[in-house]
């Protein structure tokens, strides 16, 4: 396995679940940075990984070098690239059970998401036949003026919801890993998402499927906003708080990214 990947998932592991932010703020590092080599964007080097040791306070060679060591023996051939990880890390010093086992969770991204986003604990949560993990992740769509879509994807943290909750509220879905949490900004939804109301939004649909409410792109910004289709060639975008103004916006110009399903007060979208 690639020693920049190994370097990535080490840190996540000492990270712990932490968000990239309040981990940054905490140990005096640069959030961006932080983010390009968690997300692959950016190689962590030998000399930075010490850097990062000394800085976050890690034995030394726990990110430089988190899965040799001198007393490693050969890796077996035909061993899967996991075994082999599970084989390296059982070597290494400074290193938890617990954070040995998330380095592998982080290495073989069992959902299948995208390696920007970040596994968050989600290992250490145990749901029943009868829960759904919802993911909740770091993005602001704004109910007014547009915010700019962020370059990377952080999960800030996990919600675990009894299916008959869902249910019981009318809330139908096209899968369960499709389901998200994110923030509502701004007032122009007013009355049914105020601003930094939590929505649970289902990821799986990406094209208008009728009346609702959507979370979209348009002219490159972010909206949550209530779509009605005017014609073949045009949305209505319209805002539920009446002080703001509806807009006309061209179809090819609009990007659907989730439709929202449920405000996180218990208010059906």
């Amino acid at each position: 396995m690639d020693i920049n990947k190994l370097r990535a998932d080490a840190l996540k592991a000492v990270m712990a679940g932490a968000s990239q932010k309040d981990f940054a703020n905490q140990h005096g590092l640069d959030a961006s940075y932080l983010s390009q080599i968690l997300n692959g964007h950016r190689n962590l080097g030998e000399k930075a990984a010490a850097n990062l040791e000394e800085k976050i306070g890690l034995p030394s060679g726990s990110l430089v070098s988190p899965a040799t060591s001198e007393a490693s023996a050969p890796v077996k051939a035909g061993l899967s690239a996991l075994e082999q990880l599970k084989q390296s890390l059982a070597k290494v010093k400074g290193f938890s059970n617990e954070a040995r086992e998330r380095i592998v969770a982080a290495a073989a991204d069992p959902d299948g998401q995208s390696t920007d986003v970040l596994p968050a604990n989600f290992a250490a949560l145990r749901p029943t036949n009868e829960e759904i993990v919802i993911r909740q992740y770091d993005i602001r769509a704004a109910m007014g003026h547009g915010q700019v879509p962020p370059d990377y994807t952080e999960v800030v943290r996990n919600l675990v919801v009894r299916e008959e909750i869902l249910r019981e509220k009318g809330v139908t879905y096209t899968s369960k890993t499709a389901l998200a949490m994110i923030s509502g900004w701004g007032q122009s939804m007013e009355g049914t998402i105020n601003d930094k109301d939590l929505v649970i939004v289902d990821k799986g649909v990406q094209e208008f499927i009728g009346e609702g409410i959507y979370v979209l792109t348009w002219h490159q910004e972010l909206y949550i906003k209530r779509v009605m289709r005017l014609d073949e060639e045009n949305y209505r975008l319209i805002s539920d708080n009446q002080h703001y103004e509806n807009q006309t916006a061209r179809i090819d110009d609009v990007t659907i990214h989730a439709k929202v399903l449920l405000i996180w007060n218990a208010r059906k979208a």
